[in-house]
């Protein structure tokens, strides 16, 4: 299609003020979190409404072209990177709470709405939206619905899917359904199961239905100090194995305590070489007992210190500083990548040893925090582009993740697979799992205009063999790249 009629048919869809051409503006658009993967889109389109998301996508159906729906742009793995092509549909400007339900737990809201502003719109009931990823007060729930995200407290508290009861989704033809429902029991395929982590590549979802938790009667925080991250990693598998399942278990250790210290002085005891943060919620009695059991865990297993959040608000500094980590690894490093793996939990100290042999071998310096309760690790490597440090950050980064698969985990915890590990994932799945993840997608998307480039290890460069992905031989000889 012409390229004017074709902008002025997506002005008729999304209004003339919702369509972004302008090429400074269009760079705001260029990345998401994962900064290192730029592409400038034709162009930008802000709808108001689902109706006006479906018609932009009609559009789009019609004309052949790819579109890339984008929340906040807080995700880390390239998942709502632009097709140079095609055109971003932002849902910034759906951001309305449209009802709460405090009999029933739960509120319907549009996909810009953030994560946070779900919990303080539902706090005079009472009630908490249990998903806590770190970026909570920017990203979006759309964004946490595409990317299946947890956060700290997903421990005991699952992840977005638990906590989701119905969407409405703007299929890739334009059609307008519902997935889910308002009952907790549904019939027929959980179509909504396989939307909710699919990355944006099923359609764009419009409104959701979530579900809302009772705060907690009592909550107890504490931070245990370790000389050795094996000591912290025996813990919380001691933790796990004495039957008691904590809000969260988190883990840092020197380098992002350092980071952390430096940006917003949040009490950690500096040097140590891991720190435990442990939070416990419930009736009364029921956390003052496992606090006391957590305790004596920690001492058990060689704690050095351990100290107790004595107020609400000495409870809040210590996840301010542990949510502030990842932006706050820039006071100690110009550059970094932040990377996203599972591993069992009883691999932890095995795993974390096994990333120190790769820093060092690759002359590179890796912070790590991370959710250790369920084994997510969020390893940040430090470089300096200036220094020419990239390609082994790139390098590093990617060996951290295929070392997560190699010791029985996953390549992503909630970050997804984007852009940035689509490669890697023959190294988790055989062919036969990803020929069947794709028959899904087309099902779906047959001409595979939904955000594509994602998820799965395409397109294949001329030259290459079929089956799983191998670089091609002038990629690995640093001749061509895959944009």
């Amino acid at each position: 299609m012409e390229p004017a009629r074709l902008r002025a048919e997506f002005a008729a869809a999304v209004g003339e003020d919702g369509v972004i051409d302008d090429p400074t503006e269009l760079r705001a658009y260029e990345c998401d979190g994962l900064t290192g993967y730029r592409v400038v889109p034709r162009l930008v389109l802000l709808p108001r409404t689902a109706e006006a998301v479906a018609a932009a996508v009609r559009v789009c159906a019609r004309a052949g072209v790819p579109f890339v729906p984008r929340g906040a742009g807080t995700g880390l793995s390239g998942g709502a990177l632009p097709v140079a092509d095609g055109v971003v549909i932002s849902l910034q400007r759906l951001r309305s709470i449209l009802e709460i339900d405090p009999v029933n737990c739960r509120a319907v809201v549009q996909p810009g709405v953030t994560n946070l502003e779900i919990s303080r719109s539902v706090a005079a009931h009472g009630l908490y939206f249990a998903p806590d990823p770190s970026s909570q007060q920017v990203c979006t729930i759309g964004g946490n619905v595409a990317e299946n995200s947890g956060g700290a407290h997903c421990l005991k508290y699952g992840f977005t899917v638990h906590h989701i009861h119905e969407i409405e989704v703007v299929l890739p033809n334009g059609s307008i359904t519902t997935l889910g429902g308002e009952s907790d029991h549904v019939a027929g395929y959980d179509l909504l199961g396989a939307f909710i982590g699919s990355e944006g590549t099923l359609g764009v979802v419009t409104s959701i239905t979530v579900r809302l938790l009772r705060k907690p009667t009592a909550v107890q925080t504490l931070v245990a100090d370790f000389d050795s991250v094996d000591d912290a990693g025996d813990t919380v598998t001691a933790i796990i194995a004495a039957g008691i399942v904590p809000a969260a278990v988190e883990m840092m250790d020197t380098l992002a305590i350092e980071a952390v210290e430096a940006a917003v002085a949040a009490g950690y005891s500096r040097g140590v070489a891991a720190a435990l943060i442990v939070e416990l919620d419930g009736p009364v009695d029921e956390v003052a007992a496992q606090l006391a059991e957590v305790e004596r865990l920690c001492h058990e297993q060689r704690s050095i210190a351990v100290k107790i959040a004595a107020t609400s608000d000495e409870r809040a500094t210590i996840w301010k500083g542990r949510k502030a980590a990842f932006a706050a690894v820039g006071r100690i490093s110009p550059d970094y990548f932040v990377q996203d793996g599972v591993v069992p939990r009883t691999r932890l100290s095995e795993t974390l040893n096994r990333i120190s042999e790769l820093a060092d071998a690759a002359g590179l310096r890796v912070a790590n925090v991370f959710h250790a309760g369920d084994g997510n690790l969020h390893p940040l490597v430090l470089y300096s582009e200036a220094a020419g440090e990239l390609e082994r950050a790139e390098h590093l980064s990617s060996a951290i993740a295929e070392l997560c698969v190699e010791l029985g985990g996953s390549l992503s915890g909630e970050h997804g697979i984007g852009t940035d590990k689509a490669c890697s994932m023959p190294r988790q799945f055989t062919e036969a799992d990803l020929a069947t993840m794709l028959r899904l997608r087309t099902a779906y998307d047959p001409v595979g205009l939904c955000n594509p480039g994602k998820v799965f290890p395409t397109p294949r460069l001329c030259g290459e063999r079929p089956g799983p992905h191998r670089p091609h031989p002038l990629e690995a000889a640093g001749l061509i790249e895959r944009t």
